[in-house]
């Protein structure tokens, strides 16, 4: 059978000769890919989230453990294509703002979220507003991720939100803001939804944005 445990604590140790190994094993005594995924793979990232906020973890050790998911995703990952129950966690546009080339942070947050089980457009550095609004148009997404390095890009954050705004979209996205400047009071100002200072922090974030919207007691969902 199965060991699902055994993978979920070779995606924390970053092991990742380990968790493609298993990832392997799994799939070919049978198990349901879906079920690797929910209960192997993004429980163990759960787990690096949380050491990462306890200063358990660094980024040295997330990046171990990103490459060990990754593999064994890469090998669940074209299983999932036609499997009837396979949808996101929730759909993330990511990028730098205008100005800013810097990605190292918004690469972490990117991966940390895709362990989390979220699909992301990461749509690069020096991102300008109309970009933004149509990646989250087209793609409908729930959540837009804006990272700026510096004092002086910081501020085209702004510009993201009067676009989203102006194109009607901002009633149907969360925003979070993050990176080296970045503050909750900037986030406030601005008026985004939300501010993390680190990958793990965001992934909570968005984690709780989507159960909040899934749940009935916030939006019901149409009978059909």
């Amino acid at each position: 059978m199965a060991d699902l445990q055994a993978l979920k604590q070779a995606v924390i140790e970053g092991d990742h000769e380990s968790s493609v190994k298993l990832t392997k094993q799994a799939v070919e005594e049978g198990t349901d890919p879906l079920v690797i995924f929910r209960q192997a793979l993004v429980p163990g990232m759960d787990i690096v989230g949380r050491k990462m906020q306890d200063e358990e973890y660094y980024i040295p050790e997330v990046l171990l453990a990103v490459k060990a998911m990754k593999g064994a995703a890469e090998i669940v990952r074209p299983l999932l294509v036609n499997h009837p129950d396979a949808q996101p966690t929730g759909r993330v546009v990511l990028g730098t703002v205008t100005g800013d080339l810097h990605d190292v942070g918004k690469n972490l947050v990117g991966m940390m979220l895709e362990g989390g089980g979220f699909e992301i457009i990461d749509l690069g550095t020096n991102v300008s507003p109309d970009k933004f609004v149509a990646a989250a148009r087209d793609r409908k997404a729930d959540i837009i991720a804006l990272s700026a390095l510096l004092t002086t890009t910081m501020v085209n954050m702004r510009d993201v939100m009067k676009a989203l705004e102006a194109a009607g979209l901002r009633p149907e996205v969360k925003v979070m803001i993050g990176g080296g400047a970045v503050t909750q009071r900037f986030a406030d100002e601005i008026g985004a939804d939300g501010f993390s200072p680190d990958a793990a922090g965001a992934t909570v974030l968005a984690k709780g944005w989507v159960t909040a919207r899934q749940s009935p007691l916030v939006r019901p969902v149409p009978q059909s």
